[in-house]
C-alpha cells in the first residue's frame, strides 16, 4: 500500500512476499504454490477475515482463495494460490469484517446463558438471510435459509433454532461463500510466472573444443555433438557452452594459467575477441555459425535445451577496443588496465567501462543477445554480472523478456549477499549460489532454510555442484564418495542442479594444495577425457538415476516444499519435499570416509501424516524398501549406500517391512 494512500477501513498490512514494496515482481512457474501472507486486524473485537484474490495477465480475477489465521491472536493470515498459465500476473489481499463469524461467537455464550436470547437469534436470522443471498442457488442456498428461518422461529425450542444454525454442513457453506462487509483491498502486486525451466533442470557443461578427434584434436560442434546423445541419457535438460567466440592472442594465457603462450596453446574461452570478431562471431576451429545452429538443432532433437555464455569482457585483440574506445578505462599513459579478481589476475582480458556511454553498451548487448536467440538459444549464463552496473542488467533482461519472456537468464554471481539478491530481484531467472562452500549439516541447513523461505520470491538457486572454476576441498579429499554425496544433494535439494563435465569422472585433482583450480585446467588447454570410464569407473550411472527420479517426482522439481527432520548425528542430514501425493525423503550421510548411523525422527506432519502412522518407503536408489515411523534408525556407508532418496507411499500396516537400513 503506498504511503499516501488511507489505511482502509479494515488495515490490511505487511502482505508478502513483495519484492521492495512491489517495485519488481514476485516469481513463480505454472502449477507452483506458493504462499500469500497479511497481518489483518480492526479495532474492536468484531471478527475479521481475509482472502486472496489472483488476477491473471487479461487482469481477469479468479476465484479467491480464502486465508486463515497462521497463529491464534497474532494478527497473521495466510493462504497458498498457484498460477496455472505464464505471463504478468498480480494478487492482492482483501480484509472485511466477518459479522456471521462475530454473530456466532456471542450466540456461544449468550444463548446457554439466557442473555438477550431472543433479539441475538433474530440478529442471527438477518444475518443468514444477508449471507444465504451471496450463496449460488442451489441446495447450499437453501440449507442457508432453512438455518435462517430455524432462528426466526419461536415455535422451536432455543437449542434447535441455534444448532441448526451452527451445523457443521451450514459452516462449510458459508466458509465458502462468507457474509463480507468493510471489504477493504491492499494494493495489486505483480508477480510474474515463467516457464518451469526458470524453475527446474539439469545442466551439464562441457568444453565443445575438447571433443576432437585423434586427426584433430581441437573439437569442433559436429565432433562435439558426438557427446549429446550420452548427456541426454543421463537426464540432463541443459546443455551448457562456454564462450564459443573467437579468442585474443595478446597475453594469451597458457597451461596452468602460465603467461606465456606457445604457438599451439588454444587460450581461455572468456578472453573474448579477434580480427576474426567478437561476441557475435564464432571461433573458427569449431565451425561456422550454420554449424552452431546445426549443433543446438541436434540438441533439441535429444531433448536438449542449449544454454550459452555470455561474458560481457574483451581481450585486447577485440574489435570494440578500436571501434569503441570509450567503452574502456584508459589509465594516465593511454593503456587498459586488464581485468582483476584478487588475488586472480586476467592479462588476457579487458573490463568494459559503463558510465560513457550506458546506452550504446545496452544497445549493442541486446543486439548480440537476440543475434544468438535467433541461433536457438533461449537461455545465456551470464559470466560475473556483479562486475557491471545492475542498472545496465535491469535494463537488458527487460527489453529481451519484453518481446521473449521465455529467454532465461543465469546469474554467475559468486559475491556478497546484497549483489547477489539485487541481481535475481531486478530480472535474472536463476542465480548461482554459495552451494559448494556449504558441507556441515549445520551450514546446508540453514542455507538452504533461506533460499527455500521467502528468498525463494525472487531467487531460484542453480546448485552446480562443480565448475572449470571451482574444486572444492570436499571434493579433493573426498574421493568418489565425496562426488556421489554432493551429487544426491544438489538434485534432490534444489529443483536446477548441474554439474561440470568430468565430475562423473570424480576428476579431483588441484593445482595446488589449499585452491580451487584444476590441474590441468580446461580453461587453459584441451581435455580430451576418456567418457568410456564414466559408467565403468565413474558415477554416470548414479546422476542418470538421480535425474530420472527428479523427473519421476514432481516435489523434486519445487524449491519452496523443502523441510529438515531431526536426526542424532551431525553427520547425517535429513530432509523432504511434498507436492500434493508426492513426497520425497531424503536422508545424506555428509561423510565421505565413514560409515554414519543416526536415528531419524520425522515430522510427520510435515509429510501429511499422523504422528503414529507407519509408512512404506521404497529407495529410488537401491530399490529397496522399507517400513517407517516417526523414529527410524539409519546406517549410511560411503561407496555402498551413502544416502536414501525414499519415495514415500501410503501408511501401511505396522509389519510392512523392514525398520531400518
Amino acid at each position: 500500500m503506498k504511503a499516501t494512500e488511507a489505511i482502509g477501513r479494515v488495515p490490511v498490512r505487511d502482505v508478502r512476499p513483495a519484492v521492495e514494496c512491489g517495485r519488481w515482481p514476485v516469481k513463480a512457474v505454472p502449477g507452483e504454490t506458493f504462499q500469500v501472507t497479511a497481518t489483518v486486524f480492526r479495532e474492536g473485537h468484531d471478527a475479521v477475515g481475509a482472502n486472496v484474490v489472483l488476477c491473471d495477465p487479461e487482469g481477469r480475477p479468479g476465484p479467491w482463495t480464502p486465508m486463515r489465521e497462521l497463529d491464534s491472536g497474532a494478527d497473521r493470515w495466510g493462504a497458498e494460490v498457484t498460477p496455472d498459465a505464464t505471463g504478468r500476473w498480480t494478487y492482492r489481499v482483501e480484509a472485511w469484517s466477518a459479522p456471521l463469524a462475530t454473530w456466532r461467537r456471542h450466540a456461544r455464550v449468550k444463548i446457554p446463558a439466557g442473555v438477550d436470547t431472543g433479539l441475538v437469534l433474530e440478529e442471527g436470522a438477518e444475518l443468514y438471510r444477508r449471507a444465504a443471498a451471496g450463496v449460488p442457488d442451489g441446495p447450499g442456498r437453501e440449507r442457508v435459509l432453512t438455518a435462517a428461518r430455524a432462528l426466526g422461529d419461536d415455535s422451536l425450542p432455543v437449542h434447535t433454532r441455534l444448532a441448526n444454525a451452527l451445523a457443521p454442513e451450514v459452516d462449510e457453506i458459508l466458509a465458502r461463500y462468507p457474509l463480507r462487509e468493510l471489504v477493504t483491498a491492499s494494493e495489486p502486486l505483480p508477480l510474474l510466472v515463467e516457464r518451469e525451466r526458470a524453475l527446474y533442470g539439469s545442466w551439464y557443461e562441457f568444453f565443445p573444443r575438447s571433443e576432437g578427434t585423434p586427426e584433430r584434436p581441437h573439437g569442433t560442434f559436429r565432433t562435439a555433438a558426438r557427446r549429446l546423445p550420452k548427456i541426454a541419457e543421463m537426464g540432463f535438460d541443459v546443455v551448457y557452452l562456454p564462450p564459443i567466440h573467437p579468442i585474443g592472442t595478446t597475453f594469451r594465457k597458457g597451461p596452468n594459467n602460465t603467461l606465456e603462450a606457445g604457438p599451439e596453446d588454444v587460450g581461455v574461452p572468456w578472453a573474448i575477441g579477434s580480427p576474426e570478431g567478437g561476441h557475435d562471431a564464432v571461433h573458427p576451429d569449431l565451425g561456422t555459425i550454420e554449424d552452431f545452429r546445426w549443433f543446438v538443432a541436434e540438441a533439441g532433437r535429444h531433448g536438449l535445451e542449449v544454454a550459452l555464455d555470455f561474458a560481457l569482457q574483451c581481450s585486447p585483440d577485440h574489435p570494440w577496443v578500436e571501434k569503441h574506445p570509450e567503452w574502456f578505462h584508459h589509465r594516465p599513459d593511454g593503456t587498459i588496465a586488464y581485468a582483476e579478481n584478487p588475488p586472480k589476475k586476467y592479462q588476457d582480458i579487458y573490463p568494459i567501462a559503463f558510465d560513457a556511454d550506458m546506452d550504446g553498451l545496452v544497445a549493442e548487448t541486446v543486439r548480440v543477445l537476440r543475434h544468438w536467440m535467433e541461433c536457438g538459444v533461449r537461455i545465456f549464463r551470464v559470466d560475473n554480472p556483479h562486475t557491471k552496473p545492475v542498472v545496465f542488467w535491469e535494463r537488458v533482461i527487460a527489453e529481451i523478456n519484453r518481446t521473449d519472456p521465455d529467454v532465461i537468464f543465469l546469474a554467475e554471481a559468486f559475491t556478497r549477499p546484497a549483489m547477489m539478491r539485487t541481481l535475481a530481484q531486478i530480472g535474472f531467472q536463476q542465480s548461482y549460489t554459495y552451494f559448494t562452500w556449504r558441507n556441515s549439516k549445520q551450514e546446508l541447513t540453514e542455507y538452504l532454510t533461506e533460499l527455500s523461505g521467502e528468498s525463494a520470491a525472487w531467487m531460484r538457486p542453480n546448485f552446480f555442484a562443480n565448475t572449470p572454476d571451482i574444486l572444492h576441498a570436499y571434493l579433493q579429499h573426498g574421493g568418489r564418495p565425496a562426488f556421489e554425496i554432493r551429487a544426491v544433494l544438489a538434485a534432490t535439494l534444489s529443483p536446477t542442479w548441474g554439474i561440470y563435465s568430468g565430475y562423473e569422472l570424480c576428476e579431483n585433482t588441484p593445482l595446488k594444495e589449499g585452491g580451487e583450480e584444476y590441474l590441468d585446467s580446461e580453461k587453459y588447454q584441451l581435455k580430451p577425457r576418456d567418457w568410456a570410464r564414466a559408467d565403468t569407473e565413474g558415477i554416470a550411472p548414479l546422476i542418470t538415476r538421480l535425474n530420472t527420479v527428479r523427473r519421476e517426482n514432481p516435489a523434486l522439481r519445487q524449491l519452496r516444499n523443502l523441510r529438515f527432520h531431526h536426526t542424532d548425528n551431525d553427520s547425517v542430514i535429513a530432509y523432504s519435499k511434498r507436492t500434493g501425493p508426492d513426497t520425497v525423503l531424503v536422508v545424506v550421510n555428509l561423510d565421505p570416509h565413514h560409515t554414519q548411523e543416526a536415528t531419524v525422527s520425522l515430522d510427520m506432519p510435515q509429510l501429511g501424516l499422523d504422528w503414529n502412522a507407519v509408512l512404506s518407503v521404497q529407495d529410488e536408489l537401491t530399490g529397496e524398501t522399507y517400513s517407517w515411523g516417526r523414529t527410524n534408525y539409519v546406517r549410511l556407508t560411503p561407496g555402498r549406500t551413502p544416502a536414501h532418496v525414499l519415495q514415500v507411499g501410503r501408511p501401511t500396516p505396522a509389519n510392512g517391512g523392514p525398520s531400518a537400513s
